[in-house]
């Protein structure tokens, strides 16, 4: 397998530039989600890597050798679509079979059965082999177009939002086996997706893009608990992080004139206070107050949608607990808790 490096990798088309200065470092063997939302750049970085466009600027190196002007069938990458990349006329086998007929690879008809059985065991595909594409559902059709990719046992998967087109539950499923997937082969994949769940629940390190720009790297612990700055702290968690404007001074913070606790925190002056709906605290007696605006029962928790005057809040609850729109609820947070961000710049003022 293979270690992925972009050195300073600069995209333009036309005026617009896609990436900018992009450094970026997948280690072998590992992971590695790109978050961003649309026009954030992902796409490009993967067509960047894969050698489907040329960087303007920069340099990317695979297993420590500068690809940079190399082919696309060169770079030994793999590539997984949203759109399945499969040929209708043909059945499952011979869509496995397809990537391994090239005259580059030269297999022999007993190397490519036994590529093509092997991918469609750990796909469990099977019993689809001789079944044409065209009556397959999205599902199996998802699982044909990673199979096209298993059976180069290509150095580098690259994958490009290949779930977004699935219903949820099968999305789900998929997220399953495609972790299961990478342990058992132990390669380097490169997964990009705006889906902060997929993000979280895959990545071994998450690369959060937004413009052109890699803003935070870091494992999904890093990114949830410890965000560099707003953009990052909004992007994942569901709902998003609560942002209170307030001040910090010597008895703690202060918000909307009233005063709460912050823990371990220092410091002074106008910042953005930043609580997860989790750590928001609901009880008799609590600091400040807020309106039921709506409530959302998941099943497991029940999601609060509060307002505090202009600004809405979101806390999650039990279950079981038991409020009503409209209600006059005292809710306070959890101190130990808490970020700060700059209100000017949005950079978390403890690791900026």
């Amino acid at each position: 397998m293979a270690r992925i490096e972009l050195e300073n990798v600069t995209k333009r088309y036309g005026a617009n530039r896609a990436l900018k200065d992009l450094s970026l470092t997948v280690e072998d063997g590992e992971f590695f989600v790109l978050l961003g939302r649309t026009g954030a750049g992902k796409t490009t970085t993967l067509r960047v890597i894969a050698g489907l466009e040329k960087p303007d600027e920069g340099r990317v190196l695979i297993g420590n050798k500068d690809v940079s002007d190399w082919t696309a069938a060169e770079r030994d990458v793999a590539l997984v679509l949203q759109q399945y990349s499969l040929y209708p006329r043909l059945s499952v086998r011979g869509n496995l079979e397809f990537p391994l007929k090239s005259k580059i690879r030269a297999f022999d008809a007993d190397q490519i059965a036994r590529r093509v059985d092997r991918a469609a065991k750990t796909l469990q595909i099977e019993h689809l082999l001789d079944r044409k594409v065209e009556r397959l559902s999205g599902g199996e059709m998802q699982r044909v177009s990673i199979g096209r990719a298993i059976v180069r046992d290509p150095s580098v998967f690259l994958m490009d939002e290949p779930l977004s087109a699935l219903d949820a539950k099968l999305r789900e499923v998929l997220r399953v086996e495609l972790k299961a997937i990478h342990n058992d082969l132990g390669a380097t994949f490169l997964f990009v997706t705006h889906d902060q769940v997929e993000a979280m629940s895959m990545g071994d390190k998450i690369g959060v893009l937004r413009n052109g720009r890699l803003v935070q790297v870091g494992t999904p612990s890093d990114i949830y608990e410890r965000p560099r700055n707003v953009f990052v702290a909004r992007s994942v968690g569901s709902p998003p992080m609560n942002l209170i404007e307030g001040q910090l001074g010597g008895d703690g913070a202060q918000v909307q004139g009233v005063s709460l606790p912050v823990g371990s925190i220092k410091g002074g002056g106008a910042v953005t206070f930043g609580v997860r709906p989790e750590n928001i605290v609901i009880e008799t007696g609590a600091p400040m107050e807020a309106r039921v605006f709506d409530i959302e029962d998941q099943g497991v928790v029940k999601i609060l949608a509060l307002d505090m005057g202009e600004t809405r809040l979101h806390a999650t609850v039990p279950a079981g607990a038991r409020f009503s729109r409209d209600e006059t609820i005292r809710f306070g947070w959890k101190p130990d808790r808490i970020l700060t961000f700059d209100p000017e710049t949005g950079a978390n003022l403890a690791v900026a």
